[in-house]
């Protein structure tokens, strides 16, 4: 993720920016040789292929922020995030895949990095192998596992991430239930949020949230990342090289880079996204056969899904689009519970013909389940619209209300799980909504126009 984010950053920026300001700060660069006497190496695709490395260096943090942002105890110095980022060779589009830390992985023979000792091929999870044999295994172990050959190898550390968010004045997320993490100290209500560097890396880094663990977590990566681009794209970084200068500069001071990606190769990728949005980009996570799958002193670890995951790494060889692009749908209020999800009965409550007909039809456009038979609801002179609803779906009567502004809610215990909307005299119109969680592609994917606030 933090990877991602200078990425983001450091290509969309380049576009707008002359020669000379990019080659001075690719003078900065820590560099790495990732592919230093690979061989048997998988034929390259179209496209170009990024591994982006994120690790959970925290050297450069202060003590109170680490305090604050809870991120005490020591760095293991192995990879936190692990992403696969295609960009296809008409560059009108860029594939982000997220690889699982803790997936099961066959670690190829090589030298230990520290020890200098030979190791045979091992099982290990995936983010070991930067501990074991630094970028080059790492690289070795993800086209192994993926048959993707990767083109360039990019890593950043936590406080070059908080860094950069915080030069770009925060990003913005937005979220229809609360969030809250006590690992992280995460504490998110409902609703739109501006976060800084800090709050942004507890976001990312969020895991004991619900019960879907590393799965939301990749996800709410997916979304920040989304947000970033827009961000990016619409604060006016990239027409202005003293903030230019001011976010890459932030980026670089801890970021580590392949040793061909230099000035030509960021302005190159720069003039190709200058015209990115969110829905230039994609997102996917590599698809999951057994998620708690046990390993002898290992222990438990992802299993990837053999035959779908070779699916998904076939089309990003033959350099095809994950997910499915979906017309620009109209401006939608984030609710927590899809609208598919919930059933509608809607009465009339005045005298006004047709207007249960008419509430019905706009909650179904927007994606209710409505009931599609409008009945009279009993007095005829009803000034306020009703949303009643049984307490034990109070989660969907609140993304109703949120469809029916002004609306008053009425618990019914034992009314069951249909919701009953009876039409005042104050209606005016629907609100269109939409589920926080996209309707995924295939392989979970999703456009970024899908998941940054509406």
């Amino acid at each position: 993720m933090r990877v991602a984010t200078g990425l983001s950053v450091l290509v969309l920026g380049a576009g707008g920016i002359g020669h000379a300001v990019v080659s001075s700060l690719e003078t900065g660069i820590d560099r790495v040789d990732p592919f230093k006497d690979m061989k048997n190496r998988p034929q390259g695709g179209h496209g170009m292929n990024f591994l982006l490395v994120g690790t959970d260096g925290r050297e450069k943090i202060t003590k109170a922020e680490r305090k604050k942002y809870r991120l005490g105890g020591a760095p293991c110095h192995c990879t936190d995030t692990l992403m696969l980022v295609h960009l296809s060779a008409d560059k009108q589009r860029a594939s982000v895949v997220s690889l699982p830390r803790d997936s099961y992985a066959e670690i190829p023979a090589h030298t230990d990095r520290t020890t200098g000792k030979e190791h045979s091929a091992h099982p290990v999870k995936l983010n070991a192998a930067y501990a074991e044999g630094g970028p080059h295994l790492t690289v070795r172990t993800v086209e192994g596992m993926t048959g993707i050959k990767i083109d360039h190898y990019l890593e950043v550390d936590f406080t070059s991430f908080m860094e950069t968010v915080d030069t770009l004045g925060g990003v913005q997320i937005c979220t229809a239930k609360p969030l809250k993490d006590p690992y992280t100290g995460l504490n998110l209500a409902a609703g739109t949020h501006k976060l800084d560097g800090g709050k942004a890396l507890q976001y990312v880094r969020s895991r004991h949230i619900d019960g879907a663990a590393d799965l939301g977590r990749m996800q709410r990566q997916q979304k920040f990342m989304a947000a970033l681009v827009k961000q990016t794209s619409s604060s006016g970084v990239l027409m202005n090289p003293v903030k230019f200068q001011q976010v890459a500069s932030a980026m670089l001071k801890s970021v580590r880079a392949d040793k061909g990606f230099g000035t030509d190769q960021m302005l190159e990728l720069g003039k190709a996204m200058r015209g990115f949005t969110p829905a230039s980009s994609e997102f996917a996570s590599v698809p999951i056969q057994d998620g708690g799958y046990p390993v002898k002193g290992i222990g438990s670890t992802v299993k990837w899904d053999t035959k779908k995951s070779k699916k998904l790494f076939r089309a990003l060889r033959e350099d095809k689009p994950l997910a499915p692009h979906l017309p620009k749908q109209p401006r939608a209020t984030v609710v927590g519970v899809a609208p598919e999800q919930i059933r509608v009965q809607v009465y009339n409550g005045t005298p006004k013909d047709g207007l249960g007909q008419k509430v019905d039809a706009a909650l179904r456009g927007t994606g209710f389940n409505t009931t599609r038979s409008p009945l009279n609801g009993g007095p005829r002179d009803l000034k306020r619209t009703v949303v009643s609803y049984d307490p034990r779906w109070d989660r969907s009567a609140k993304a109703l209300a949120t469809a029916l502004p002004g609306c008053e809610l009425k618990a019914v215990k034992g009314q069951g799980g249909t919701m009953k909307v009876k039409a005042g005299s104050d209606f005016t119109k629907v609100q269109r909504v939409k589920a926080e969680d996209p309707k995924r592609g295939e392989f979970g994917s999703v456009t970024g126009d899908q998941v940054v606030c509406p």
